[in-house]
């Protein structure tokens, strides 16, 4: 296993993962009036509607697959009496079809960002840059769907919930799971890793306010009184 191997896969994770977290702290502390979405909605409507649908529905999807699939225990799985083959396939076809929907909703952005004059004239470097990015990174593990298929065993799956696994337990050995895993994989995972890196420092960032809006449910009620204003006579 040579250093770099051992650094991008066992060391950079953490640093994205603390830039994710204080990074997106410092943000809310310092620049409250920067944490928007900062849409572009008034500007043009157009293909915005449908692009960020499929982006939004795709996108969740593939996290939260990616979070359970990869950190679920493998003892639970064949509880359930699921074998990794079986788990594999699944995360193919789900990772195919949540991939394609995401994939077409962000070229639909990007095209919508480039052609239209008002948008574009909005737009900020940080923009393009991670519209860019997430569309390689889909790229990238879209990719890897074929490469799942050809070895259909689940033994990739299986090295890859390894890695995450005792990376998510604090233990050095993780970057030894992934050696030999293919190439594909392991540049898909570092853009996947790095995307947390700069998300404090773009709009992604409203994310949190999505996940934070799920609370609204459990706050109490307001009681609200109306106050009588007497009327001098």
């Amino acid at each position: 296993m040579s250093l770099s191997h051992h650094f991008i896969f066992g060391i950079y994770p953490y640093i994205c993962g603390a830039l994710f977290l204080l990074g997106s702290l410092m943000r809310f502390d310092r620049e409250q009036y920067s944490w928007r979405s900062e849409s572009s909605q008034m500007l043009s409507t157009g293909s915005l509607r449908v692009g960020s649908n499929l982006f939004h529905l795709g996108i969740i999807g593939l996290f939260f697959g990616h979070f359970v699939g990869m950190l679920t225990p493998h003892e639970v799985i064949h509880a359930l009496g699921v074998t990794a083959g079986q788990k594999q396939m699944l995360a193919v076809v789900a990772g195919g079809i949540l991939g394609t929907l995401a994939l077409i909703g962000v070229l639909l952005l990007i095209h919508r960002r480039l052609t239209n004059t008002r948008v574009r004239a909005t737009s900020t470097g940080r923009d393009f840059l991670v519209l860019f990015w997430i569309l390689a990174t889909l790229l990238l593990g879209l990719s890897t769907v074929p490469l799942s298929i050809e070895h259909s065993d689940g033994g990739t799956m299986l090295q890859l919930m390894s890695w995450a696994q005792h990376l998510v337990t604090f233990r050095g050995d993780a970057p030894t799971f992934i050696t030999d895993v293919s190439i594909v994989f392991k540049v898909h995972m570092f853009m996947g890793m790095t995307l947390f890196a700069i998300f404090p420092f773009t709009r992604l960032v409203h994310v949190w306010s999505g996940f934070a809006s799920v609370g609204y449910i459990a706050r109490p009620w307001q009681i609200v009184r109306s106050r009588k204003i007497g009327l001098n006579k």
